[in-house]
């Protein structure tokens, strides 16, 4: 009932039968903008929700003022397969020309400039250059223009109208100021994608030095976690940026890539797992759905280019996610009740892919506000594809040994007698390869194992951003993971050799030092001599001071009462020496036992690297830190 009366209304609004005139209070003088100015008041904007207004009679359209139109911000439905137009007066009273990109919103797949004649006819501007998503807009000295802009909107949910006057030198800035807003989320984004890659080149390596046509399956991986890598590469790199590709992308592309991925991730199961000879079951369920997938694949690109039926394409889209989220499910049953080990690495890393897609689903359909990383769908959707890829090299790295294992038995049950004394030597050999590849293929588990997670760290540090409304769950994961990363970069620090000197180690702690008093109410003020001299500090020295250091920044935080304390870094007659004074409580020599453990640990740190150490109370506890270097 509510279309029936919205297309009328549409058509009220954005039709009429007589030329409008532009006020001069519509006149956007140039010389008002700075860099970029939002002229949204200024602008005129007409609908054509009927499919009836040409160039030459678009002059006697009823224009009404852009701010009128309440849905800008989200272009409904209806309206996204009609032409748009956008009116603008620019007024240039300099004795220069002028140029200035307009910026109409985004995304549209077509924009067109037209520049009013005296007679109020449209003529096709004879510049239409310049960055894509954007109008290219030109004035002469002295002169008075009126321009009319042709949106064509992409075939997406998230069209938006703006109107922004741009000075050319001022593009770049702009575009950065646009795409910046997801920052974290595109870091992410790229550093998924460079794990990604890594897989993508090991699938691809391991076709070519396995026999190719018995190995089809680490080309269909390939071609999936290829598919996979341009989706979430696309996805990062054209986020709210302007342009015809982004909304080819948005609207049709990125489902394709999705659709075609899966299709392909289907061919490498049925290959790998040998679903043929080995699950009958699975075998026909994946056939049923590749040919399934691929029927709403060509009818979903038909409605996309040869219909405006949006809706259609909409519910096909996601009847696809849905039929493939479903035969996942079925997967992930048999493959955990199967008692293949193989079956079910691929099974897990099915159940995490499901999982972490749900959360992004419903984050598309219940959004939180804000821009951090952790509210992103996009990211959680990153994070499926990861998990898939990574079980399945897990998966692999067994499949190898296993074959491994069964070839070389095969090689011992056909050798001869005769031949005993050479096959033992031969067998020690393969031994020690196997022994190697075990090693090799430990140490690549454990490295990408670290990798993830650190990627994952990383990218819940992001979580310290969110406002007042949390998850408990969530801020205790990210405060142990904020810990974690905090250990783990001590220890990689401590154990690089480029960081075995006196400025870096003094660097370091002032850095840690800041951070950790950063929400705790305690000033923090660091001292250091303007030259510091060029002493090598070694990874064991560096570790235990910084651990010391940690420990009585923690003791001032926990017991002393402080509101300042100082670290000072000075130089002596004889040595160096850090002092941490606070103006707090000061230390109780006489009930030392609340410290515990704690003091005694320090004092033996210190005694295994050589380094004196005392504690005093002189209004608040006064920790010294002292080594002779001459």
């Amino acid at each position: 009932m509510k279309k029936i009366f919205f297309v009328p209304l549409l058509t009220f609004l954005f039709a009429g039968a007589f030329a409008q005139t532009v006020p001069d209070s519509m006149l956007v003088k140039i010389d008002s903008v700075r860099d970029a100015s939002v002229i949204e008041k200024s602008t005129l904007l007409y609908i054509d929700s009927v499919d009836h207004v040409t160039v030459e009679n678009l002059p006697f359209s009823k224009f009404v003022p852009l701010q009128s139109f309440s849905r800008r911000s989200r272009v409904p439905q209806q309206l996204i397969t009609k032409n748009a137009y956008l009116e603008f007066s620019l007024q240039n009273k300099t004795g220069s020309a002028a140029a200035f990109y307009f910026f109409p919103g985004m995304p549209y797949k077509n924009i067109i400039l037209y520049e009013k004649g005296p007679e109020g006819k449209l003529k096709k501007s004879a510049i239409q250059k310049g960055r894509t998503g954007f109008a290219y807009v030109t004035l002469n000295p002295y002169q008075a223009a009126t321009f009319v802009l042709q949106l064509r909107f992409s075939k997406t949910e998230f069209n938006k109208i703006n109107a922004v006057l741009i000075k050319p030198d001022y593009l770049e800035t702009y575009i950065l100021q646009l795409t910046n807003i997801f920052r974290d989320s595109r870091i992410a984004s790229y550093i998924l994608c460079g794990v990604l890659l890594m897989m993508i080149l090991f699938t691809l390596v391991n076709y070519f030095l396995n026999n190719k046509s018995n190995k089809t399956e680490f080309l269909y991986f390939f071609l999936y976690s290829l598919c996979m890598f341009f989706l979430i590469f696309f996805s990062a790199y054209l986020n709210r940026r302007p342009g015809w590709f982004t909304a080819f992308f948005r609207g049709y592309f990125d489902v394709v890539l999705l659709m075609v991925g899966t299709i392909f991730y289907l061919f490498f199961i049925r290959k790998f797992l040998d679903t043929k000879n080995k699950h009958a079951t699975l075998e026909k369920l994946f056939k049923i759905e590749i040919r399934v997938l691929i029927v709403f694949l060509l009818l979903f690109t038909y409605l996309h280019f040869a219909t405006g039926n949006i809706l259609l394409g909409k519910i096909l889209e996601n009847l696809m996610k849905i039929l493939a989220m479903a035969l996942g499910t079925v997967f992930i049953i048999l493959g955990l009740r199967n008692n293949d080990k193989l079956m079910k690495y691929l099974a897990i890393g099915s159940a995490a892919q499901i999982f972490f897609s749900i959360v992004s689903l419903l984050l598309i359909f219940f959004p939180l506000r804000g821009s951090e990383l952790l509210k992103s769908a996009l990211f959680y959707f990153e994070v499926s594809i990861i998990m898939a890829v990574f079980f399945f090299l897990l998966g692999l790295t067994y499949k190898n040994r296993r074959e491994l294992i069964e070839k070389t038995k095969e090689q011992e049950a056909m050798k001869l007698e005769v031949e005993k004394k050479g096959f033992e030597t031969q067998l020690a050999v393969i031994k020690a390869q196997q022994e190697e590849r075990n090693r090799i293929s430990a140490d690549m588990h454990d490295d990408l194992g670290a990798g993830m997670t650190t990627i994952r760290l990383f990218s819940e540090l992001a979580k310290t951003k969110m406002g007042d409304k949390t998850i408990p769950e969530i801020d205790k994961i990210s405060a142990s993971a904020n810990e974690l990363l905090n250990k783990m970069n001590a220890i990689i620090w401590s154990m690089s050799s480029s960081n075995d000197s006196l400025g870096n180690m003094i660097a370091y702690i002032r850095s840690y030092a800041l951070d950790y008093f950063e929400n705790t109410g305690i000033e923090c003020k660091i001292t250091i001599p303007e030259s510091l001299p060029e002493l090598e500090v070694s990874g064991e020295i560096r570790r235990n001071i910084f651990l010391v250091v940690k420990e009585a920044l923690n003791n001032i935080v926990k017991h002393s009462g402080a509101t300042l304390v100082k670290i000072v870094m000075q130089k002596e007659p004889e040595g160096l020496s850090l002092l941490i004074h606070d103006n707090g409580n000061g230390i109780d020599l006489e009930k030392i036992r609340q410290f515990g453990n704690g003091l005694k640990n320090m004092k033996k740190r210190m005694e295994d690297v050589d380094i004196e150490f005392s504690i005093a109370n002189d209004h608040g506890t006064v920790v010294r830190l002292y080594r002779k270097t001459r």
